[in-house]
């Protein structure tokens, strides 16, 4: 099996396998890259802080925020792919995601992880 049958649901992903694992069953790592990382920023509109605000009175989920998120961590992960893809790779290990506050203006969303060329055990 290549790696791009091994691409777990993404299309648009699947000539870059990206795990959290250390390896991945049936390949080994042929080559070590190094590391990568996509990284984007959002800042926060008014109206989602408003409505964060009164929410948080009422409690339930923040789904403008969990919107907002998931849209922000798939773009940072498809900028992690891009530039794993440029440098060669066919895979990611140990991938991770780091949020952070950026100076009380946004969120900062870094994906992060190991670029490998992943070839098929014989």
């Amino acid at each position: 099996m290549g790696i791009e049958e091994y691409g777990g649901g993404q299309p648009s992903q699947a000539d870059v396998l990206v795990v959290t694992t250390n390896d991945v069953p049936g390949f080994h790592v042929d080559r070590v890259i190094g590391e990568v990382f996509g990284l984007t920023v959002r800042s926060r509109h008014l109206g989602s802080q408003i409505g964060a605000g009164l929410k948080s009175m009422i409690g339930g989920e923040l789904r403008g925020l969990t919107k907002t998120l998931v849209e922000t961590r798939n773009q940072a992960m498809e900028r992690l792919v891009e530039q794993a893809r440029s440098r060669g790779a066919n895979g990611v290990l140990m991938f991770r995601f780091d949020v952070t506050e950026a100076a009380d203006v946004g969120t900062e969303v870094c994906a992060y992880g190991t670029a490998v060329v992943l070839a098929p055990m014989s």
